[in-house]
């Protein structure tokens, strides 16, 4: 039996409530993004990177436009020590991104960092220790007071390092495990810090909030970001930033209200990929942002790409339905969805909008690389009529009457339920031929002669079950005299109700696509036929022969 009452909240509510956040609409402006994949991503997996796969994933990052990446800690092994290395000596970081490195507030590793950045044009130090009272309690057996000279110590030896080195480096401070920390004391920890670096408009200083362990539901986490970034020091010159973890599946709430509630800056992974549950999804919060009408200022035209390569270099997956990237994201099987999509889409073109407000489609798909035909409308059991009609229309340019589409969707729906699969768009291409285009058994017609008199006089050549019969009858035009020639001879009783065409080449030579629909009397089923030819008179001969046959069949079944 599950024991819910050993459980209890380990969050702190900052000790003034505001909510000046809650009034916000949403993110007017991208964050400052750091990326973490090459260390907070790395020493989540299995079988962490090679060097290789480090610089190649390192290339990526900074093609999607991250301008600060953290490349390791340096310090923690000769792996991430070389990697670190490597992109200095091979001059590997472009002027505009800044590399990050993370270190613990312990001389000895901070000395090792700092030995690991040499020759670095420019790099941000994050120094962090953790601060929470079940640590304090538990891990480190510390006061407060020893808790807060681990930080300040650190603080400062990283400016007098720099100083002796003369580097150019930012510093950045987590009071680690941040959530479960009291925020007056994390507070308190974070001013005394500030006080070392006396951080200034033309060298700010960054402070990170990490979610290290989510504990809250985001809005608490919200208020105890305003807390903090209403009552810092020097507030106007530091940047204030949000490292969220993913333990209550909240990473991309947590950052989202975060930003509404003061923070600058999102340190995240693509694809939400980190330790236990992960970081924050940077690639979820960015197109949440651009869903929006925000420029997120990172570069995800080719997502396709972009998870091929992820998947690559880290052996993860990307989860088939992960917001904006996965596989099946976009796609429609449901035959409503289909329908509202499709008609969203027409609506779009006939209005010639600018803006994209298509159903169950929160962004175009066409944005980041993805393309509607195979990647929105797909076909099964589930679906319907606007889909497969879509289809039709996009690959092959059929406009099938509205009944006829219902009729077609039917098949195909028939189709993938027997099968247990998906039609592809060639299969249900191939299904509409073997069921409304030019079927010729039972009844068959090889040649048809017109004259005019009183009408139309068609004189038919037909077949059925191979006896020859030459049938002549009067109509009102070509297709009905046809039509009276068959329902004479074979006592068909039927009455045609629908008939379309149009071209299927824009040429002198241009072939024509019929669509025929006949009501047949006995019960008023409606049965249909298509008819594909150079002369339009052939094709809507074929179109109405197709559809009689189909009602044959149906009544021997």
């Amino acid at each position: 039996m599950m024991n819910h009452r050993k459980y209890t909240r380990q969050y702190f509510m900052p000790p003034v409530s505001s909510t000046k956040w809650v009034k916000k609409e949403y993110i007017e402006k991208a964050p400052i993004w750091c990326s973490v994949d090459l260390r907070d991503g790395n020493q989540a997996l299995v079988v962490p990177m090679t060097l290789e796969q480090k610089l190649d994933f390192f290339q990526l990052l900074v093609k999607i436009g991250f301008k600060e990446i953290e490349v390791g800690f340096p310090a923690a092994s000769d792996t991430e020590y070389n990697f670190l290395r490597a992109l200095i000596e091979r001059d590997m970081i472009p002027d505009d991104v800044t590399i990050q490195v993370l270190t613990q507030a312990r001389e000895h590793i901070i000395r090792k960092t700092f030995e690991a950045l040499k020759g670095a044009k420019k790099a941000v130090v994050h120094v962090y220790n953790s601060t929470s009272l079940a640590q304090r309690e538990q891990v480190f057996a510390k006061s407060k007071e020893e808790i807060l000279k681990i930080a300040v110590d650190g603080a400062k030896l990283l400016k007098d390092l720099t100083e002796e080195t003369g580097g150019n480096y930012q510093f950045e401070y987590s009071p680690e495990s941040f959530t479960g920390t009291e925020p007056e004391y994390a507070l308190e920890v974070c001013n005394a810090v500030l006080d070392v670096w006396q951080p200034t408009a033309e060298h700010k200083a960054i402070i990170n909030l990490p979610s290290t362990v989510q504990m809250s539901m985001p809005h608490v986490y919200a208020s105890q970001i305003e807390y903090m970034s209403e009552n810092m020091k020097y507030r106007e010159n530091v940047i204030l930033s949000l490292h969220p973890h993913n333990d209550r599946g909240c990473g991309v709430s947590d950052a989202e209200l975060g930003l509404l509630a003061g923070a600058d800056r999102i340190e995240g992974t693509l694809f939400g990929n980190g330790e236990r549950t992960g970081n924050v999804d940077i690639v979820t919060l960015a197109m949440n942002m651009y869903a929006q009408g925000v420029d997120p200022q990172l570069d995800f035209s080719n997502m396709p790409d972009v998870c091929e390569k992820y998947e690559q270099y880290t052996g993860m997956k990307v989860d088939e339905r992960s917001p904006y990237s996965g596989a099946l994201v976009f796609a429609a099987f449901s035959g409503s969805h289909q329908d509202a999509i499709a008609k969203g889409m027409k609506y779009r073109e006939d209005k010639k909008s600018d803006l994209w407000t298509v159903p169950y489609l929160p962004i175009d798909p066409t944005d980041i690389g993805r393309c509607y035909d195979a990647d929105v409308i797909r076909i099964n059991s589930q679906s319907g009529k606007g889909g497969v009609g879509y289809i039709l229309e996009q690959h092959y340019g059929l406009k099938l009457p509205k009944k006829m589409r219902e009729a077609m969707g039917y098949a195909a729906k028939s189709a993938s339920d027997t099968g247990h699969k998906e039609l592809l768009p060639d299969e249900i291409f191939r299904l509409f031929k073997e069921t409304f285009e030019n079927v010729v058994s039972p009844y068959n017609i090889s040649e048809v002669h017109f004259k005019q008199h009183n009408g139309i006089i068609a004189e038919v050549t037909t077949t059925y079950r191979d006896r020859t019969n030459v049938i002549i009858a009067s109509g009102n035009g070509r297709l009905n005299a046809v039509s009276n020639a068959l329902k004479k001879h074979y006592r068909l009783e039927y009455d045609l109700v629908t008939y379309e065409e149009h071209a299927l080449e824009q040429s002198s030579s241009s072939r024509a696509i019929a669509y025929v629909g006949i009501r047949r009397k006995s019960d008023g089923d409606l049965f249909w036929g298509a008819g594909v030819d150079v002369d339009i008179i052939r094709a809507s001969i074929d179109a109405l022969l197709t559809a009689v046959n189909n009602m044959a069949k149906s009544t021997n079944e």
